[in-house]
């Protein structure tokens, strides 16, 4: 861009940053707005209807964005895939909207220790995100928390539930019917970072810096 437009590199790195804060600053308060407790409702109402898992409000996952090998780095972008990225971590409702990102972590680094130290993680952790208490799910009279769903890589806890591993779930029914149902609802972000990579083909490949 520099040679393009005969401006200096320095010039070009900080019209690019401002523009991304303007773009963040204008566009996040209506297309990435802080949801409220009914419309976290909603969206618990919308996974049952469509992947039949009761009190979900959002599956999560991470994505490793391809960069090239910033200078002097050394393995701190260097991922299990053998490539050189950033984490991107999403919650994504029932719709393959996101609702929550957060980016910007080592490639080097985990799941589950991105998503701990991110906002969003600490916002959950410290139940912040005007997520209701307890509703009882449908056919029962018991109240449960609303949560989110998760992989393997995801740590297990109030707010977040994840599939039973290995062999003990494969030898009980009850454990492969839960497995079932909430590979339903969390594939829901695998299928939005299918889709954000289909539209934005920048993603598809390793991006150039």
């Amino acid at each position: 861009m520099s040679f393009s437009y005969r401006i200096a590199p320095s010039t070009v790195h900080s019209i690019i940053i401002s523009t991304c804060e303007a773009i963040w600053n204008n566009l996040s308060p209506t297309e990435l707005p802080q949801p409220t407790e009914e419309q976290r409702k909603k969206k618990g109402e919308e996974f049952y209807s469509l992947w039949q898992f009761p009190n979900c409000i959002g599956a999560i996952d991470g994505k490793h964005i391809e960069i090239q090998a910033p200078h002097n780095s050394g393995s701190l972008f260097f991922n299990h895939k053998t490539t050189f990225s950033v984490v991107l971590s999403a919650l994504v409702d029932a719709n393959y909207k996101f609702i929550t990102t957060a980016v910007g972590g080592y490639g080097k680094s985990s799941d589950e220790g991105f998503f701990t130290r991110s906002i969003l993680g600490k916002s959950l952790e410290a139940n912040t995100l005007n997520i209701s208490n307890s509703k009882p799910p449908p056919n029962s009279e018991e109240s449960l928390p609303f949560l989110i769903v998760g992989d393997e890589a995801f740590p297990l806890n109030q707010y977040l539930l994840r599939p039973y591993p290995g062999v003990s779930a494969r030898n009980d029914d009850s454990k492969q019917t839960y497995n079932y149902r909430l590979s339903r609802a969390r594939r829901v972000v695998e299928n939005a970072f299918g889709v954000l990579t289909q539209t934005f083909r920048l993603f598809y490949g390793p991006n150039q810096l």
